[in-house]
């Protein structure tokens, strides 16, 4: 029976990279690898500068009256008053905006089945796409690929490219491009729409029995930014579970 995967939209932790068999494999855990400096960094300096002038306020206010006319205690920064509603705007500024980049953040997913019609019309293709598991939208910041010939032991060799190089490194090993394989470039800016509750992917690539003989893995990594300017990363080997046999869902 053909093998169709389904992998969960977070995918599995750990770290960045993994051995098995004595290979090195990269993660497919999705993580966030920058959050946005206006959105994210600034309302978190001015809460952090805020704490330190309440230290400043109590401190001052711990000391004799006397002492409070000499520089630096006679130092007043701002009223408790105002401070008081400062702090407290703040501190619910950057909750809501954590709470909000949760609700907003992408969940992607990918999946692998074989079918037909994806090279040839009768033959049978490893077909992977990408899905966006979350409520709102998200865009693509990069796209890019590493491919891994059978035999090869370190990743280190293989670097990442653009899809086109990664389509010239097959071509050069003898694979022919719309027959053994087809890749999709998605250029920076294009949308990745919320699911709504399906698993309806978005091509990422289609790939020969040729082709998974003679490739070990075939590394997409994908950087998307979400509505609040968070990036997230998510790497996918798109031969994962090619060789197994059932029906299966990743964890």
């Amino acid at each position: 029976m053909r093998l169709s995967v389904l992998v969960n939209m977070r995918g599995e932790t750990g770290m960045a990279q993994a051995v098995r068999d004595g290979r090195v494999l990269l993660s497919d855990a999705q993580r966030r690898i920058r959050r946005s400096p206006l959105l994210f960094t600034a309302p978190l300096i001015f809460l952090v500068l805020l704490s330190a002038v309440l230290i400043w306020e109590m401190t001052r206010a711990n000391v004799s009256a006397e002492a409070r006319t000499e520089w630096p205690w006679r130092l007043q920064l701002i009223a408790p008053e105002a401070l008081g509603s400062l702090l407290a705007v703040a501190a619910g500024a950057v909750l809501a905006r954590a709470q909000y980049a949760r609700t907003v953040s992408p969940y992607l997913g990918w999946r692998g089945a074989w079918v037909k019609g994806q090279l040839t019309e009768n033959a049978s293709a490893w077909r992977v796409g990408i899905l966006n598991g979350g409520q709102h939208l998200a865009v693509v910041e990069s796209w890019d690929c590493k491919v891994v010939m059978k035999g090869a032991r370190d990743l280190a060799d293989a670097p990442w490219g653009s899809v086109r190089s990664a389509a010239a490194e097959l071509t050069d090993a003898g694979l022919v491009d719309g027959e053994d394989f087809r890749l999709i470039a998605f250029g920076a800016g294009f949308p990745l729409v919320a699911a709504g509750g399906g698993y309806e992917t978005v091509l990422v690539g289609a790939f020969s029995e040729n082709f998974v003989a003679r490739v070990q893995s075939l590394y997409v990594r994908a950087r998307i930014t979400d509505v609040v300017g968070d990036t997230h990363e998510r790497i996918m080997d798109c031969m994962k579970g090619v060789g197994a046999t059932g029906d299966r869902t990743a964890g």
